[in-house]
């Protein structure tokens, strides 16, 4: 992989307990809403930002430069159009322009964000905009590139990007959208929890996040029998209903109990008898921010036998952060 650059330096002023975003870009749609939401969320935290476009020959149809000279004059267009992408997703945004880095690479998009993005905060990608069908069959790179990441992935999901509404449970709506949510800025980070290590490296991110703009939080464990282990007293039979809600919900405040939050951030803890994947997209339709931990399966696994987190990144109604 050729690193083309990083044209301009970050200041002094970012957060130094935070590293960088780094967020990819193209000039799609889909790149132009994750720059934005970089740019927004760097302006609050004081965070830098590295804008990476990992380039091919592909992205320029004249003939492949073949001298010192024509490399030159591309990577001087690549900067120029990086740079007017940038500006142009800045605008309106309260972000201090020092604390930005644009990086041109030559390389494909996943593997220029998977090496830059190696040891940051964050790693931040637009969803494209494919239906459900289309998804299967063809794959979702931010999916992919969640999966395979070492650090949390978000994915942002465009304004354009409009899947037809799915059906969610009455029990959800409730009690993530008790008064409607008057306001599009109350609406909660929501994180899904499972009892594992992933899990609560899942809700120490969602709480940093919830903390920025002072959102509530969610903690949702949705659970099947097969996920609460072994209940006493049932090692024979199966349990009912009833009896698995209360384990679930035993599970649930062994995790939270011992929570330390911001000030300015509120938690409610709910458990459901529902499969992960579709519980979490059925709360994303009134969430800010959804935030899961990976399961760690990665191609044909994730694809076949199924992942929580990459279904709730292809289906989810809003922004999504996969932890590893």
């Amino acid at each position: 992989m050729t690193n083309d650059g990083i044209h301009i330096n970050g200041g002094t002023t970012a957060n130094e307990g935070l590293k960088d975003i780094v967020v990819g870009v193209d000039g799609s749609s889909e790149s132009f809403a994750a720059l934005r939401w970089a740019l927004n969320e760097a302006g609050k935290t004081g965070q830098h930002v590295n804008a990476v476009f990992g380039w091919t020959h592909s992205w320029d149809t004249s003939s492949e430069p073949d001298n010192d000279e024509s490399w030159k004059k591309v990577r001087h267009e690549i900067a120029h159009t990086l740079r007017g992408w940038v500006d142009k997703a800045a605008n309106g945004i309260d972000f201090n322009p020092e604390n930005l880095k644009l990086t041109s690479v030559k390389a494909s998009g996943s593997t220029a964000l998977l090496q830059i993005g190696a040891d940051s905060q964050q790693i931040v990608v637009g969803r494209r905009n494919l239906n459900r069908v289309a998804r299967w069959f063809l794959g979702s790179s931010s999916a992919s590139l969640a999966e395979e990441a070492k650090v949390p992935v978000t994915v942002v999901r465009g304004d354009e990007d409009k899947d037809s509404p799915i059906s969610v449970q009455d029990s959800i709506a409730r009690t993530l959208d008790p008064e409607g949510f008057a306001g599009h800025d109350l609406r909660p980070v929501v994180v899904g929890i499972d009892g594992s290590k992933t899990s609560k490296r899942a809700l120490d991110f969602a709480i940093h996040a919830a903390s920025i703009d002072g959102r509530p939080l969610h903690v949702l464990f949705c659970w099947q029998m097969k996920d609460l282990g072994a209940i006493e007293g049932y090692e024979t039979t199966v349990p009912s209903i009833a009896v698995g809600q209360q384990r679930a919900e035993e599970i649930l405040a062994s995790v939270t109990e011992h929570v330390q939050l911001p000030s300015n951030v509120t938690m409610t803890t709910s458990a459901f008898h529902i499969a992960a994947g579709k519980g979490l997209v059925s709360a994303s339709r009134y969430a800010n921010r959804v935030v899961v931990g990976s399961r760690g399966l990665s191609g044909l696994d994730a694809h076949f036998l199924g992942s929580v987190s990459r279904q709730v990144v292809d289906e989810a109604e809003c922004t999504v952060t996969v932890v590893h």
